[in-house]
């Protein structure tokens, strides 16, 4: 397939919510999540007013040519103690529409969170991927990011 070129990645509105929460159910683990419903439940609203009014937290959608919406990540921006103070970006979330995946759509949205990440002073990026979504380990590492952690997770 052929790379999408013009890809606008710009702040996501609050009219991107829906768009957003559909990549973010499009696949095993996040379908399990999600609740695609018309409406959508308001907690998707309230959770995209708080994002949207922190400083520290970056969400992104990157558009197509005709201004759709193919794909989503977010980049917070946190201080620390660690590494003498320095501040760490962790990209979260990074999707893309199915129908435009392996296009460089994903190695864009990524680049811009690295670019950002460098421009507001981050020392280093983390994210963290599913152990499950091998594809994205891959797509990860021939970006550069070195597996260095193991996660866990507590739910509620």
């Amino acid at each position: 397939m052929a790379a999408i070129s013009s890809v606008t990645i710009r702040r996501a509105h609050r009219d991107d919510v829906s768009a957003i929460v559909a990549m973010l159910a499009d696949d095993p683990l996040g379908g399990a999540r999600e609740r695609i419903e018309d409406p959508l439940p308001p907690s998707y609203f309230r959770a995209f007013d708080r994002v949207e009014a922190d400083p520290n937290i970056h969400l992104v959608v990157a558009e197509d040519g005709e201004g759709t919406v193919i794909g989503c990540l977010q980049l917070c921006i946190l201080p620390g103690l660690s590494s003498q103070g320095g501040l760490r970006g962790l990209i979260e979330d990074v999707r893309v529409a199915t129908h435009c995946r392996s296009r460089g759509v994903g190695e864009q949205l990524v680049q811009w969170a690295l670019d950002e990440a460098r421009t507001n002073g981050c020392k280093l990026v983390e994210l963290f991927t599913h152990d499950s979504r091998i594809d994205a380990q891959r797509f990860y590492k021939r970006l550069g990011f070195q597996p260095s952690h193991v996660g866990m997770t507590w739910r509620f």
